[in-house]
């Protein structure tokens, strides 16, 4: 392949990946100056490839929006970087369809590979090893995913129907600031503008999304990704636990993080060091409490308990296990 054909190949890629680019970008990526740039979108035009200039300030070369491209090119490291995602986000739960669309996208890809590259790719597959197992998860609709995502883009409210934990179903109305994929699963967050409170909705319970008239603004403060967690820590459960812990922030949530428990920090005096260990106040808020002694024994750091009294009890009985295996011969 000639050397202009190659270029003009990677110019194709590069209006694929999206947005408008300009011609200084675009000269700088292939190498050439502006006007071969030029000459190369004509070339792309001849094929019929809808390539539009854009005027302006920040203007360029984009493609037409819905224009399908012929069959993706993949290098053997695209190839790989696409079929370990797959692989990775099937595992995690992250997928917006069901295992069926990730298998048959991967045999899509493995079948139009040159065989020495399907065989060096599927010899990576087979050999790769996993120490967690993959999650089974319910999926959300790729339809509401999108449109959910289109309302957070352009802040416009959206009409949900959902079906809560205990299989109650309504419809509301959702001002959503964004969407957060956390530990398998994929939320939203937002406002109801009917309450004017905070919700986060996991987004396989919404059976329908449609984007509504008007627009609105984003509230400052924490991010999506903060709201959801901090949603999370102070969520209605069975137990309200309330600890004081000796250390510093980073050994407590190295075991009870952010969407575990809320953590009241104390303004450090002017002469103290803030990453210095001192009393910090936890809450948590939990169905069960029979994982927390053991997460309290691996923080190993000083601890009060301050409710409730059944967290006490467990934590005691679990040091008198502890002491009476310790002391077998």
């Amino acid at each position: 392949m000639s050397r202009p054909t190659g270029r003009v190949l990677t110019l194709l890629e590069l209006l694929q990946s999206g947005g408008t680019r300009t011609v200084a970008e675009l000269a700088d990526r292939l190498g050439v100056e502006g006007r071969t740039v030029r000459r190369y979108v004509d070339q792309l035009i001849d094929l019929d490839v809808p390539v539009e200039s854009v005027r302006g300030r920040y203007g360029g070369y984009r493609l037409a929006p819905g224009y399908r491209l012929p069959p993706l090119m993949l290098s053997d490291d695209e190839a790989l970087a696409v079929l370990l995602g797959l692989v990775a986000g099937r595992r995690a739960g992250l997928m917006t369809a069901g295992h069926t669309a990730s298998e048959t996208a991967s045999a899509k890809i493995r079948r139009v590979l040159p065989k020495h590259a399907a065989r060096r790719l599927d010899t990576l597959l087979e050999s790769l090893a996993f120490t967690d197992q993959p999650g089974e998860f319910d999926t959300p609709d790729a339809g509401v995913l999108l449109t959910i995502a289109d309302a957070v883009r352009h802040r416009r409210p959206v009409s949900i129907r959902y079906t809560d934990r205990d299989g109650r179903r309504s419809e509301r109305t959702l001002h959503a600031y964004g969407i957060v994929a956390h530990s398998g699963r994929w939320y939203v967050t937002g406002t109801d503008p009917g309450i004017g409170e905070g919700r986060t909705f996991r987004l396989d319970r919404i059976a329908d999304a449609r984007t509504l008239p008007g627009s609105f603004e984003a509230p400052v403060g924490p991010d999506p990704a903060q709201r959801v967690l901090s949603g999370f820590a102070t969520a209605e459960y069975r137990h309200e636990v309330t600890l004081r812990i000796y250390g510093t922030v980073e050994q407590i949530r190295a075991h009870l993080p952010a969407g575990v428990a809320s953590l009241e920090e104390q303004a450090p005096a002017a002469d103290e060091d803030r990453a210095a260990e001192r009393w910090l106040r936890v809450e948590l808020r939990v169905e069960r409490l029979d994982w927390l002694p053991p997460a309290l024994a691996a923080l190993d750091r000083p601890f009060v308990i301050e409710r409730p009294d059944e967290l006490r009890d467990l934590v005691v009985a679990l040091a008198e296990r502890l002491a009476s295996h310790a002391r077998q011969a």
